[in-house]
């Protein structure tokens, strides 16, 4: 019997909409790419989620990636307001998860910086029975110890929790502990692999 839904939230209860983003900053092309791969999709992006290094040392890293974009690295990231939008159907299912008896928590590699400029993204959090944002504890998914953590903090029992992310790697570390996990393609597919899994 499935008790606990936990959620990730960019790609899931959000949009992480980095090339939009971007885009509305005036970036484009080739010159949008070389941004992407100096920040986003280097490994210095994990880093910012973690939440042990300052933003200025994650700026830093980007910046080691592409000196000869520093200029455009700050101006893209110095004010993140608008990477993260909430999904239209974000609080509405919560509620319903809520309304049909389930606890609701999320589980998500975020940034203290992202955190504070898109707090409208993240409303949904007043509906939810509680969370982890990585930044806070230190720890990003998949290690195990952010999983643990949330369970041991909110008192989980693994196998009555199922575990709600885009990433496969994440989902797996979710079941390799013993909960159950749905990899997210859309909202109606997690919705009924849920009621699958809770039947």
């Amino acid at each position: 019997m499935i008790k606990n839904v936990i959620f990730d939230i960019g790609n899931v209860l959000t949009d992480f909409r980095w090339k939009e983003f971007l885009r509305d900053k005036g970036f484009e092309g080739e010159l949008l790419e070389r941004i992407g791969k100096a920040s986003v999709e280097s490994p210095v992006w994990p880093e910012l989620d973690r939440g042990v290094w300052s933003f200025e040392q994650v700026m830093a890293g980007f910046v080691a990636n592409a000196p000869a974009l520093e200029k455009e690295l700050h101006r893209a990231y110095d004010d993140m307001t608008d990477i993260v939008t909430i999904r239209d159907y974000a609080v509405t299912w919560i509620r319903e998860l809520k309304e049909n008896g389930l606890q609701v928590y999320y589980l998500s590699n975020f940034s203290e910086k992202i955190e504070q400029e898109c707090k409208q993204a993240l409303i949904f959090r007043q509906e939810m029975d509680g969370g982890i944002l990585s930044w806070q504890d230190k720890l990003i998914k998949p290690d195990p110890a952010i999983y643990r953590l949330l369970l041991s903090r909110y008192g989980l029992i693994p196998q009555e929790s199922v575990f709600i992310d885009d990433l496969p790697v994440n989902v797996e570390a979710a079941r390799a502990l013993g909960i159950r996990g749905i990899v997210f393609q859309s909202q109606e597919q997690a919705k009924r692999d849920l009621r699958d899994l809770h039947s």
